[in-house]
């Protein structure tokens, strides 16, 4: 039986205003989301400390524990929202994460700490996946890499946010109050999310006659969206060349504020906030950067849709090796900046190239689709491996370790994932008219 529209569904046109209005209240969702992901990222060393782990362990709370739940609950929660209201859906995440962002500030235990992560990466399933369909039946294809790239500008945000905050709550308050001062903002945005976002019939941004457009469609099992997507050569290649971009992106993201504090000797406020500015500004440029030149340059040629974010994984190299291995961390500092920039150039061009090539009723699952083929590689595996890498590999450099864990990671995941976008492009434009939406 075919799915009811939603209750309340925007008939088109809706107003270039509300859009746009739609665009932020999403990308604030996610600046929130990230803030409460990234804290932890600056509190590792006196969690550490106080519970009494190791760097595997907090490598394993910071990626595996949390990325383990959030890619698998992202499918069953996408598929829910390819069905039913999506903002609703939304504001019960957002309410969720902040619940349990704020109880990870009682954790007695390693293993309390990593049930309250866990807790916070299932409600974060519920942002993206959802709001990726929504920010598509609002932007038309020819302005969705751009909305997307906004949107995505959040992780950025959410991260200069997460750690300066973080950093300064770590040095004045303690870990434990700094889970519960940023966990309360997001109960309140749940409760704007689900009064004020309205739910867009589905489709309405697709061009006349598209076979994407059109609302009364059966809602497919995720395995059929997991086929029909796999059968596309392009998007098996750009969602294992973005799982490994993301991969040394979370382990910088995760490792670098520590990197700062063992290496230069830097306090928490110091390390969140030279590395929080430099994040954040730099990430937040480079993906509404991204966006802006893939839809402008992919009218000429869609397969800069997949050139773009293949400069993404390579571009950055040189500016992060010089930020490990540099004496002067000021220095350093504002060298690796052009190097963050580029390397926030991939969100936006790949996830609506998915949303563009899958039809109305998959879109939320192909978001979780990619969305868990990324965290697996990148969150679940990029900051456990450094964690390993210290304890393990290079752990004869003693506090040093870091420097070239984070390096080797660095290196080996950006030539790998270059190399597969470059492969994505020779295909994605025959795979994108193939689904008539070129």
């Amino acid at each position: 039986m075919a799915s009811a529209p939603e209750p309340g569904g925007v008939r088109p046109p809706v107003t270039q205003a509300y859009a746009n209005y739609v665009l932020a209240i999403f990308f604030l969702a996610y600046v929130v989301n990230f803030i409460d992901r990234q804290i932890l990222a600056i509190l590792l060393d006196p969690i550490k400390e106080e519970l009494g782990v190791s760097d595997t362990f907090m490598g394993f709370l910071t990626g595996t524990a949390f990325a383990l739940f959030y890619a698998t609950a992202g499918i069953p929660i996408a598929r829910w929202a390819d069905g039913w209201v999506r903002r609703t859906i939304v504001a019960l995440g957002m309410a969720v994460w902040s619940a349990m962002t704020a109880l990870s500030g009682l954790a007695q235990n390693a293993w309390q700490m990593a049930a309250a992560r866990v807790g916070v990466g299932v409600g974060e399933a519920a942002l993206s996946p959802p709001a990726h369909s929504l920010l598509a039946d609002y932007f038309p294809p020819e302005r969705r890499a751009t909305a997307l790239g906004i949107y995505s500008m959040g992780i950025h945000v959410g991260i200069l946010f997460g750690l300066t905050v973080g950093g300064w709550l770590s040095d004045h308050v303690g870990w434990r109050q700094a889970f519960f001062v940023v966990g309360i903002p997001g109960l309140v945005l749940a409760l704007l999310v689900r009064l004020t976002i309205r739910e867009p019939v589905r489709g309405g941004t697709e061009p006349a006659g598209n076979p994407h457009q059109g609302d009364d469609v059966e809602v497919p099992a995720a395995g059929e969206v997991l086929r029909y997507l796999w059968n596309l050569r392009s998007f098996r290649h750009l969602s294992f060349a973005t799982g490994l971009t993301a991969f040394a992106g979370y382990a910088f993201a995760s490792w670098g504020p520590t990197f700062l504090r063992r290496v230069h000797d830097m306090s928490g406020s110091e390390a969140g906030t030279s590395l929080g500015f430099a994040i954040g500004i730099s990430g937040a440029i480079g993906s509404v950067l991204a966006g802006l030149l893939a839809d402008r340059l992919g009218r000429r040629d869609l397969r800069y849709y997949m050139w773009v974010p293949a400069f993404a994984a390579l571009g950055p190299l040189p500016f992060t090796l010089f930020f490990f291995f540099h004496g002067d961390p000021t220095l350093a500092l504002a060298v690796v900046f052009p190097g963050l920039l580029f390397g926030a150039m991939y969100q936006g061009p790949v996830f609506s190239t998915v949303q563009t090539m899958s039809p109305l009723r998959m879109r939320s699952v192909a978001s979780a689709i990619l969305l868990f083929i990324i965290n697996m590689i990148g969150l679940a595996l990029g900051p456990q491996t450094v964690g390993l890498l210290n304890d393990t590999v290079f752990a004869s450099h003693g506090k040093e370790a870091i420097r070239y864990s984070l390096a080797s990671v660095s290196i080996v995941m950006g030539l790998w994932g270059f190399l597969h976008f470059v492969l994505a492009a020779r295909s994605v434009e025959a795979d994108l008219r193939a689904v008539g939406d070129a």
